[in-house]
């Protein structure tokens, strides 16, 4: 009976000690000393602003509730106690994606310097982020961020001697200056993208055509074309000159910080 009490102990000791005796762990146990796995690619806490970035990630137009719950590693039943639906889900992706981007600082520098500066970064913002820009031509984001924004405005400018409609009405020329320049280069983009680059079509066309047509496209051509970043600038710094002097100011004030 010795020996059977034995190879008792000695299972029991296998059990206990399997990975000192086997160079393994006990099926279904982690080794000593080293935390379970996590689930790869699942964030470890849902909230709103994980979504978001997940819909970021995804391409907001290839994000669906069922995408997006996936990624997530949730149910999309799960995914509806934080959003009511694919608009909401495009809403905040949008509004997150807004807010990673940092406005010009007040930092007392000249009031034309303050609206370049937003005006670029307005550009920037929908440029390299052109769902992000479609989202706002359809009216979908809140006035919770906007009123903010105009409040902002308001302050800078009446610092420096702007009324209050004088102050929106400058911050709305730029303003649409950079959404004009944002309309032009995301068709540019998609033009060049789909193999029709404006330029080469312009020449294709007047290749077609005898050389007594389309004088002003040929006279066009034969200038250095500004990109449309360039252009921008220059109508930006046009813009702001005549506020300038329709504010009784030298427009040398604007011309110096146009560069």
């Amino acid at each position: 009976m010795a020996p059977a009490r034995r190879s008792e102990a000695a299972t029991s000791a296998a059990g206990t000690h399997g990975t000192r005796l086997t160079g393994k762990p006990p099926e279904g146990k982690p080794p000593e000393g080293k935390p379970p796995p996590r689930r790869v690619g699942r964030p470890s806490r849902i909230d709103r602003r994980a979504i978001a970035e997940t819909v970021l990630a995804i391409g907001l137009e290839h994000a669906s509730m069922k995408a997006v719950a996936a990624h997530l590693g949730i149910s999309v039943p799960g995914l509806y106690h934080h959003v009511r639906n694919r608009k909401e889900l495009l809403l905040l992706a949008a509004e997150h994606s807004l807010s990673r981007n940092i406005p010009p600082e007040d930092r007392g520098q000249h009031w034309s310097e303050w609206l370049r500066e937003w005006a670029r970064y307005t550009r920037s913002a929908f440029v390299e982020q052109p769902e992000v820009f479609a989202q706002f031509l359809s009216g979908a984001l809140s006035w919770d961020q906007m009123v903010d924004v105009i409040d902002s405005v308001i302050t800078v400018l009446t610092r420096q001697g702007f009324g209050v409609a004088d102050a929106m009405a400058a911050w709305g020329s730029v303003t649409r200056a950079a959404l004009g320049s944002v309309v032009q280069e995301i068709r540019l983009r998609a033009a060049t993208e789909a193999g029709h680059p404006p330029l080469a079509e312009l020449l294709r066309l007047l290749a077609e055509r005898p050389a007594d047509q389309l004088a002003g496209v040929r006279a066009l051509l034969d200038t250095a074309p500004a990109g449309t970043e360039d252009a921008f600038e220059d109508e930006l710094t046009t813009l702001l000159v005549g506020i300038a002097v329709r504010r009784g100011e030298s427009p040398e004030d604007v011309l110096a910080g146009s560069h």
